[in-house]
């Protein structure tokens, strides 16, 4: 199976992309706009005003990036070829896979029980995963595998480039969409994480485990039944839930990655890993 972004991005990304984008580019128009038209009339402290709002909201965004950088850089643990090089190896299959250039720089940092991974851009052009150590304690390797993937899908799938980030971010003022176009991004970066693993049940039992987040209970655990909870949240509530969520219920993410998994002819197919299983 050769990866297509365009092919494995969720419906529901592209649809609220595209708004949200939409959205973006008129509101950015209107306020360059303004900033013109205050111009042409002689109103220099109007334009100024607005120049100076942008100026210190870049320099903010910069500067915090930075700081993030600066304490990552001091206080986590990088992977590499010589510190968790079976981690490090799982990144670079994953993104030899997906057709990235350059290899995030991934971390590993005490989350204090939490479970949880992301995918950044700060400083530069360099790309970075984070991984806690809560989850590489819960997951086994196939389901690490997979949660790599997912994060990838976010530099993959571009949800970090500028300058589409900045020209989405005015859709944010629109009630309830920001949240939906997060929830379509995960949706499409589980579809990615399954095709990086080719392992539906890791990708499944990945999710569930972060409802579960029992490294005892790990080997047990049955997602036929954990995707039968969809079926069992009400209709309303669930819906008032949803929508002010940026990520879509565990459930419903079992659900929909396994749908989609199995339209995937070649899924199963491995990509040929080269790290060692994590001893039992």
């Amino acid at each position: 199976m050769n990866f297509d972004i365009s092919q494995v991005k969720h419906p529901k990304e592209k649809l609220y992309g595209s708004i949200m984008l939409a959205v973006g580019v008129l509101i950015w128009a209107l306020v360059i706009g303004f900033i013109m038209l205050s111009l042409l009339r002689g109103q220099l402290y109007a334009a100024m005003l607005a120049l100076i709002y942008f100026a210190a909201f870049w320099l903010f965004s910069y500067w915090a990036r930075a700081l993030t950088r600066a304490y990552m850089m001091g206080h986590f643990v990088m992977v590499g070829p010589d510190q968790f090089p079976h981690i490090h190896r799982m990144v670079e299959d994953g993104a030899r896979a997906l057709g990235l250039r350059e290899i995030p720089q991934t971390f590993v940092y005490n989350s204090s029980g939490v479970l949880n991974a992301m995918a950044l851009r700060l400083v530069g052009r360099q790309r970075y995963i984070w991984l806690t150590s809560a989850l590489l304690d819960a997951d086994n390797d196939e389901q690490v595998r997979f949660v790599i993937g997912h994060e990838l899908g976010h530099h993959v799938a571009g949800h970090l480039d500028e300058p589409w980030s900045y020209l989405r971010f005015p859709g944010h003022i629109v009630p309830f969409l920001g949240a939906a176009y997060s929830r379509g991004r995960e949706l499409t970066c589980d579809r990615i994480g399954a095709f990086v693993a080719r392992d539906l049940q890791a990708a499944r039992t990945g999710l569930q485990m972060l409802a579960c987040g029992s490294v005892r209970l790990n080997a047990q655990m049955n997602p036929d039944s954990f995707q039968k909870q969809e079926q069992m949240v009400p209709g309303i509530s669930g819906f008032f839930l949803k929508i002010v969520s940026h990520y879509p219920r565990h459930t419903r993410r079992v659900e929909a990655v396994t749908q989609w998994y199995k339209t995937q002819p070649a899924a199963s197919q491995p990509i040929r890993p080269s790290f060692a299983p994590r001893p039992a």
